[in-house]
């Protein structure tokens, strides 16, 4: 099995703590040839939709290796900790939803195995710790280049757990989306390709509020709305100058309606 030279971590452990470099110490002392890249661990605690999304639009931007992701409320419960083995890599983490858009990014689920080996633990497994004590030593295990099969039980790939698809619905001169993501600007994702914008006129309706329809945040004048496509191709909204999230007064997993303005 090949080595790999990258770990990356995501999480919502945030960074106050000391679970993340607990974490990286037990990678560096398993795997000391690997380099690191943190994503993040500010995933907002427990909210495992938004970090598949954070998790999916970034791994395809890394180097090939193993991608651990830690958002995991049910930590200590009966669901399972798996790898998944993908073209373009590895993932490891909770079989809770966190995993399965990203291997479809890097090509596609095509093995995936329960953790279940205890000799790819630490000798002591916390119950509310796993990414500690069984994904940064398994991570570790793999980026040496440990056989993905010696981990643990062979499982199907399409019995991963899947989060529901985000609402997304398109009509003639409007679209419903749900909101995916926001990020430390204030800035909106919402689940609609950037495509759905073809067509529409330079200024639209959102959420019962107008915006410019542009290519970027200049495109506003100060303190308006611009809607765009982001850089994960997904549409997105802004303030030009401010944050997007405080004027629309949305939040993760509500719907925004986008439509032309008559």
């Amino acid at each position: 099995m090949p080595r790999y030279d990258c770990i990356s971590f995501t999480t919502d452990y945030g960074l106050s703590d000391g679970f993340v470099a607990a974490c990286h110490g037990v990678l560096a002392r398993l795997a000391p040839h690997a380099r690191i890249i943190d994503v993040t661990h500010l995933v907002p605690p427990g909210e495992v939709a938004q970090g598949a999304t954070v998790l999916a639009q970034t791994v395809p931007h890394l180097p090939v290796g193993v991608h651990v992701a830690v958002v995991d409320p049910g930590v200590g419960t009966a669901r399972r900790s798996v790898l998944v083995e993908t073209p373009s890599g590895l993932l490891v983490g909770p079989d809770n939803g966190l995993l399965p858009a990203a291997a479809e990014a890097l090509g596609g689920a095509r093995r995936a195995v329960v953790l279940d080996n205890p000799e790819w633990h630490l000798p002591v497994v916390s119950a509310t710790f796993h990414g500690r004590d069984v994904f940064a030593p398994v991570a570790a295990r793999l980026a040496l280049g440990g056989d993905p099969s010696d981990a643990g039980t062979e499982i199907l790939p399409n019995s991963l757990v899947r989060l529901p698809e985000p609402v997304l619905v398109l009509g003639d001169d409007w679209l419903e989306a749900e909101v995916t993501a926001v990020d430390r600007f204030g800035n909106v994702q919402l689940a609609a390709p950037g495509a759905a914008l073809d067509g529409y006129p330079t200024a639209v309706l959102i959420g019962g509020l107008r915006a410019a329809r542009g290519r970027t945040f200049g495109d506003a004048r100060a303190g308006e709305l611009v809607v765009y496509v982001d850089s994960a191709g997904r549409v997105a909204v802004a303030v030009n100058g401010g944050r997007a999230v405080v004027a629309l007064g949305v939040t993760h997993g509500d719907v925004l309606r986008v439509e032309r303005e008559n």
